[in-house]
């Protein structure tokens, strides 16, 4: 955590105290803290600030938050991917707010002449318990000018079951200007002179233009100039422009039809034949040899011979989009001295600001990057390929401009989450016990948008879902595949873990039908006693990654699983629902260090149709800081889930996409969402883990098994109708 510790002001002027990068209190009482993730959603706008607040003593009611821009020398990490922000920030923010806490009841203890640990803060005043006494935060400004930080292991954190904040609801702090309409989302950023500019990008990714006529592009009204990119070729890597030819405009409509009106050739480069269903097809197959090993414990091979049954499956998953509700937009100006200042709604401003200054060939330092409200984001904003486009197309009409996307650009040129194809092998003895399981997956890495070299998943691909399976089995065997890249491949929200675990807990609920056992019964027995798991022993030439933590502080733990397995059985009624004859799925998976188990259940309409009733999430992800936000975030994954099992998919022809918008790459509607969502918030005290992704993971395989209980077929491919 970045200190600069500041007080500040001129004679006769307002004063700031600002003893680090996150908070700052002027003598007039305002307490300012910044935000220095970026807001998509989730609420971290708030639930950070909320951290500091509580340990401050600030009155919430009259705080000011502020966006941080791009500096990770003041905030450190700034890219809010993989469900890290209350993870990694919890401690820090903290001790951000104590550190300024300890600091004001040092200046008004000494003001009263009182022992500092007769005070307290609370309401942005510090109060003294034995005379009563008080004084707003703003009075000790001025006594705090000359003060010195204080030693940090002198500085001690206030106990949890003092919290006002940390623990409650606390509805997000943009919640009136967003349902105002006056929040400011990437592309409501307007500049003075600012020209909005679209590309023209090759329809098969790594095209090169050959040549181009703007001709009839320039006599559209309002079109200013034509620009064209230079890109990489073939793999794109994650944070370059790809090549193309922009139209600049006084406007988005004239700068679309300006774009209409250009004639360009292409050389369409080797991915032009592509055909993603011909690759899916290939990719099955190759599950059905040997691949290269993982995982491994005891010998499956010894174990499948020895059957007295064996159940084989092969699962597949197609390409998705983020479709993010925003599409990308970003807003760049090139200043005439060189440095660049841009507004984008980036989850990751620090590496827009390296990709600008590297396309720029400038020093990072002269490049600014805002962050403004994010209208979604999945881990699509983090790549900064659109933020680039808008740096180089201000250069060349040397004033600011806004490149805006199309939902058909976002659609066409996306960040895929990789198509796949899975095979698991489950053996079981003459005593009907699970003797073995050996699961085989393919997949394009994320790796290969950056190179042809990356055949196989990474090993922080394999932990999602894969090779931390943590069921008590004595023959485990993990293998992958290779497959080559031919589209732009990146994270969507929960990653690997949206195919493992489809395939792993669909698996899962047929071995406990073949075993005859209740599904739930089957998880808790297979889980075995409660234990720690750290499948580095068993890892085969890689590591465990541990969602980047260390697994000794973040251990798999077979009793938090399991507990969030009877939480969730006892809220939805699992046994007596079951018995009678309620229509119910089950699935439970940790990811991103949290451990949810989900029950999805369905009834039919008066017209016979199948919807989503209910769905019951029980989530233990440590101390949860903003409970109102943890729960949204379990409402909207569910929903996100349930469009990617039933409805969501790109697929590709001669290297193409085929969905143009969402009247061919759907999304549920009102009518197809779940009506009823329960999530219920495990009481802990260990350390926070993340909730934006891990609703994902376990809904879709949990629809999928209820699926089948309404219907006896089982379900081996996504998307799948109900």
């Amino acid at each position: 955590m970045g200190v600069n510790f500041q007080c500040s002001g001129p004679k006769g002027e307002s004063l700031t105290f600002a003893p680090n990068a996150y908070i700052s209190i002027s003598s007039d009482n305002q307490v300012t803290l910044v935000a220095h993730r970026s807001e998509m959603g989730t609420g971290i706008r708030t639930s950070l600030p909320q951290i500091m607040a509580d340990e401050l003593g600030a009155d919430w009611s009259r705080i000011k938050i502020i966006q941080a821009e791009g500096d990770e020398e003041k905030y450190g990490n700034q890219n809010t991917d993989g469900s890290f922000s209350v993870r990694m920030f919890y401690e820090p923010m903290r001790k951000a707010g104590a550190t300024a806490r300890t600091m004001l009841i040092a200046a008004a203890s000494n003001k009263w002449g009182v022992d500092p640990k007769e005070c307290d803060t609370q309401k942005g005043k510090v109060f003294h318990s034995g005379s009563g006494k008080e004084i707003p935060f703003g009075d000790l400004v001025e006594s705090l000018q000359n003060a010195s930080l204080p030693a940090p292991e002198s500085i001690e954190l206030r106990e949890f079951s003092s919290y006002q904040l940390i623990g409650k609801d606390v509805p997000i702090y943009d919640l009136k200007d967003i349902t105002r309409g006056k929040a400011v989302f990437g592309a409501d950023v307007n500049l003075p002179d600012m020209k909005i500019a679209v590309v023209l990008r090759g329809p098969v990714i790594g095209a090169k233009v050959v040549s181009f006529s703007d001709g009839k592009a320039l006599a559209v009204p309002g079109v200013e100039q034509v620009v064209k990119i230079s890109g990489p070729s073939f793999p794109p890597g994650l944070d370059k422009a790809l090549e193309g030819v922009a139209v600049i405009a006084s406007n988005t409509w004239s700068a679309i039809k300006g774009r209409e009106a250009l004639e360009v050739s292409w050389d369409l480069g080797e991915n032009q034949n592509y055909n993603s269903e011909a690759q899916l097809a290939e990719m099955v197959k190759s599950t059905s040899q040997n691949g290269k090993v993982r995982r491994e414990r005891g010998n499956f091979a010894q174990a499948k011979s020895s059957a007295a049954k064996v159940i084989e499956r092969t699962y597949e998953a197609p390409f998705y989009a983020h479709a993010t509700l925003e599409p990308p937009a970003a807003i760049a100006h090139v200043k005439s001295d060189g440095s660049c200042e841009v507004w984008s709604p980036s989850q990751h401003p620090q590496w827009a600001r390296d990709a600008v200054a590297t396309a720029l060939d400038i020093d990072a330092s002269l490049v600014k990057v805002n962050v403004t409200l994010l209208g979604g984001g999945f881990g699509r904003k983090s790549k900064p390929d659109y933020v680039v486009e808008a740096a180089l197309l201000s250069k060349a009409a040397q004033a600011p401009v806004r490149v805006q996307w199309t939902r058909e650009d976002d659609l066409h040129f996306d960040f895929y989450h990789s198509h796949s194809a899975q095979r698991i092998i489950a053996s079981l003895d003459s005593s009907n016990a699970l003797t073995g399981w050996n699961h085989h997956t393919v997949f394009p890495a994320i790796g290969s948008t950056g190179s042809k070299d990356e055949l196989h998943p990474s090993d922080g691909e394999m932990g999602l879902g894969c090779v931390d399976f943590p069921f008590d089995v004595p023959n485990i065997r993990i293998e992958s595949h290779e497959s080559t890249g031919h589209v732009r491949v990146g994270w969507l929200r929960s990653v690997s873990n949206i195919h493992h675990a489809f395939a792993m807990h669909c698996m899962l609920d047929e071995l406990a039908e073949a075993r005859g056992l209740d599904p739930i019964e089957h998880a808790l027995s297979l889980l075995g006693e409660d234990r720690e798991i750290t499948f580095q022993s068993e890892m085969v030439g890689g590591e465990y990654g541990n969602y980047g933590e260390p697994i000794d502080a973040y251990p798999w733990n077979t009793g938090r699983m399991k507990a969030v397995i009877r939480e969730v059985a006892e809220k939805s009624n699992w046994k007596q629902s079951m018995a009678n004859g309620k229509i119910m799925g089950f699935a439970a998976h940790k990811s991103f260090l949290t451990y949810v188990a989900c029950v999805v259940s369905l009834e039919k309409d008066n017209s016979g149709n199948l919807r989503v009733e209910d769905v019951y999430y029980a989530v233990d992800c440590g101390i949860a800081v903003n409970t109102d936000r943890v729960r949204s975030q379990f409402e909207g994954g569910s929903q996100f889930a349930h469009s990617l099992a039933t409805t969501s998919a790109i697929t590709f022809e001669n290297g193409v996409a085929q969905q143009h918008n969402f009247d061919t790459y759907k999304i549920i509607r009102m009518p197809e969402a779940p009506r009823n969502i329960h999530v219920h918030i495990m009481e802990s005290m260990e350390k926070p883990t993340g909730v934006g992704e891990p609703p994902v993971p376990p809904y879709i395989p949990a629809l999928a098994n209820a699926m089948y209980q309404a219907s006896g077929k089982r379900i081996y491919k996504l998307p799948f109708q109900i």
